[in-house]
């Protein structure tokens, strides 16, 4: 097989070559794949320096041992994830501990015996170093080579092939800062050198041919004397990768990392963060199809400092006046409020019950239907917390609008059936937040 590659910039081949080598056999622990492969290109095209031979990942599996009886596959999927990313009924997207974030963890059912599964190489770059190593010695050709598997890929359908090793192969073509034909500078194309020719070599392979190994000539300017770092290049890293959870361990881990933040770094806050917080509050369930929830948001230092000033003053009133405190455990109790002063963004989550709540004469009854809209605001400001780490924000839910409610009103302006239901003290943490401790879920439920 042959195309044109389109180009004749300096370092860009006018054409390649591909072709599957034929006559490979069936692979067993322990066999040489070098010897394998040099045996088959004498009933072939000879090699030639600059060369990329295209290794299936799974005869390299065989040669390695990785063959594994496993009747249940789940389990064997289990021992080589170390993170799930996302899950849709039986179907896992996992990250291995080689990095790959993929589907099952390459744990492979097809073209073994019943019974057996094939787990992925152990170290795929040590092992397409190995086979470049052998066809030197053998053949005195200095060949990249590419370990691959088969992938899918966000937002597209199909699979493909891509590189999960290599050896003498640039994986990642950088091409920022050349200037295009316009005179433009390319300032992020970083092109997957190593994914493509993975894909051109499955093109003539195929997955049922049992023709596990091609070579692709006409491309030795992304072939190197040096073995190079491998594929691990072509793995993006946490920190990068914009796309790293699933639906569900998003979740998951927002909720972990939703935690009390006290400290805050003077970094001003995004309003549309805490704006799209507030849109994943409000979806909270709530009684009689009714929408109890405000949000409002203290984003003016001038406001913010008037609200706090006022609490401030109320609760020392009450403090000294109704409690009968002393000063010093007055100043201990207010203390508590200081969270509220560090924070760069103020939120104030009201309840509003008014032309939902229905009027019973029965107390009894009067009060459950106050604390079905209490449960509910407590639904939200769970939402919003969460939300709120989602977007790298820290928070802390702070009560003490509850004990002086109308202070907070008239302080902020709002309407008289607006029930503050506590202060969110919102910002970038001043340091990460420490996950917290595994709780046993056993000691929180019941079952009957």
């Amino acid at each position: 097989m042959s195309a044109a590659a389109g180009g004749s910039a300096e370092g860009i081949a006018d054409g390649f070559r591909v072709w599957a080598l034929p006559g490979i056999p069936e692979v067993r622990a322990g066999d040489d794949l070098a010897k394998l492969i040099a045996a088959a290109v004498e009933g072939s095209e000879p090699l030639a320096d600059g060369d990329v031979l295209v290794v299936t990942s799974k005869i390299v599996s065989k040669a390695e041992g990785r063959l594994v009886q496993a009747e249940d596959r789940e389990a064997a999927i289990d021992a080589e994830t170390v993170r799930l990313v996302a899950r849709r009924g039986r179907t896992r997207i996992v990250e291995t501990r080689h990095g790959f974030v993929m589907a099952a963890a390459g744990v492979d059912a097809s073209n073994t015996a019943p019974g057996t599964v094939l787990l992925l190489p152990e170290d795929p770059d040590a092992s397409a170093r190995a086979i470049r190593a052998g066809l030197r010695d053998l053949l005195g050709v200095r060949v990249g080579v590419l370990v691959t598997d088969t992938f899918g890929r966000p937002w597209r359908n199909g699979l493909t092939d891509v590189a999960i090793g290599a050896a003498g192969v640039a994986v990642l073509d950088d091409l920022r800062g050349v200037r295009d034909p316009h005179g433009n500078e390319l300032a992020v194309t970083v092109t997957a050198s190593g994914d493509e020719l993975a894909a051109a070599g499955e093109l003539v392979k195929g997955k049922t041919g049992q023709r596990p190994v091609a070579v692709v000539r006409g491309l030795g300017h992304l072939t190197d004397d040096q073995d190079g770092p491998g594929a691990r290049p072509l793995v993006r890293s946490a920190v990068d990768d914009m796309f790293r959870l699933g639906t569900s361990e998003a979740v998951r881990e927002a909720v972990a990392l939703r935690r009390t933040v006290r400290e805050f770094s003077p970094e001003p806050v995004d309003g549309g963060a805490v704006r799209r917080a507030v849109a994943a509050a409000i979806t909270a369930p709530a009684p009689h199809h009714t929408t109890p929830w405000r949000f409002v948001l203290v984003e003016s230092a001038e406001a913010r400092t008037r609200l706090l000033d006022a609490m401030l003053a109320a609760w020392r009133r009450d403090l000294a006046g109704i409690d009968g405190w002393d000063e010093e455990r007055i100043a201990r109790r207010t203390r508590r409020g200081d969270v509220l002063r560090a924070a760069p963004y103020l939120a104030v989550p009201c309840l509003v019950t008014a032309g939902g709540a229905h009027d019973y004469p029965d107390p009894r009854r009067a009060a459950a239907e106050r604390e079905m809209f209490v449960v509910a605001m407590g639904a939200a400001v769970e939402n919003f917390l969460v939300a709120l780490a989602g977007e790298g924000l820290g928070s802390a839910w702070v009560s003490s609008t509850m004990f002086c409610r109308e202070t907070v009103r008239e302080a902020l302006s709002l309407p008289p059936d607006w029930d503050p239901m506590g202060a969110v003290a919102i910002g970038r943490p001043l340091s990460a937040p420490t996950r917290r401790g595994d709780r046993d879920p056993e000691a929180f439920f019941a079952v009957r």
